[in-house]
């Protein structure tokens, strides 16, 4: 169990990012473009966004947005995430998408690796997420000041993972389950946290126990991928079904 622990006395104004991110010289795989919107793969080592340090000016929206004047991001993947992102192309449709967004009607899908082998085939994790700011940039589970936060997985697999590889049969590494994840909310870090509060953080990650067992450091990446998105697209009015493989 997290413990909900905001200490008082700790203004969110006095954190400093210290996050320096690495190069990165995986490319953007467009999946879809439109006069309206794109959708794009993002490779994971790159942040969404640029930050305000100058080292951290690459980004998906930097480089989007020399090919694509005036494009802005509708939502945002963790810097160590893979997978889609939809990109409006003008400020109405941003507008028009965000506000499916915020109405829960867009569905997205991740697949990721977590630690151990599951014992439920499927559930759901319904725990409230807050920032702590004693711990930037983590989140805490806080059923008292936290915003109400719901997750669904499934198994696809049960398999074990050395020597940076996954494999579905009995070997000598480290116990893994393959899952597709399904948040119902959007918070920050969700599926994350989500993870650690099952029992089973996800492989690599570094903020939530995904580097703690042992082979877990063998992991070269967060392994936690956004496989699929459905939304409707705002001037078509039709069903967007988009989806990307996992790359692990």
């Amino acid at each position: 169990m997290i413990r909900c622990h905001l200490p008082a006395g700790c203004p969110m104004s006095a954190i400093i990012d210290t996050f320096i991110a690495p190069p990165c010289f995986d490319e953007i795989t467009l999946l879809f473009q439109d006069d309206h919107l794109l959708v794009i793969n993002k490779p994971s080592g790159l942040l969404s966004l640029s930050g305000k340090n100058p080292q951290n000016l690459d980004s998906v929206h930097h480089r989007l947005v020399k090919l694509y004047p005036g494009c802005t991001l509708v939502h945002r993947l963790d810097f160590g995430t893979s997978g889609l992102m939809v990109v409006a192309r003008s400020k109405a449709i941003n507008a028009a998408l965000c506000q499916q967004f915020s109405q829960r009607s867009v569905r997205k899908t991740y697949q990721a690796l977590l630690c151990g082998h599951l014992a439920d085939d499927e559930g759901v994790i319904d725990a409230a997420i807050a920032k702590d700011p004693a711990q930037f940039p983590r989140m805490v589970i806080c059923p008292i000041q936290g915003k109400p936060a719901r997750s669904r997985y499934r198994v696809m697999a049960r398999g074990y993972y050395q020597e940076c590889y996954y494999q579905e049969k009995k070997g000598k590494g480290l116990p893994v389950t393959r899952v597709e994840l399904m948040p119902e909310t959007g918070r920050t870090h969700q599926l994350r946290i989500h993870c650690q509060q099952l029992g089973h953080p996800i492989l690599g990650c570094d903020l939530y126990g995904g580097l703690l067992l042992p082979g877990a450091e063998q992991a070269e990446r967060l392994m936690l991928h956004a496989s699929g998105l459905t939304f409707v697209h705002p001037v078509s009015g039709s069903t967007m079904q988009l989806s990307a493989n996992s790359p692990f």
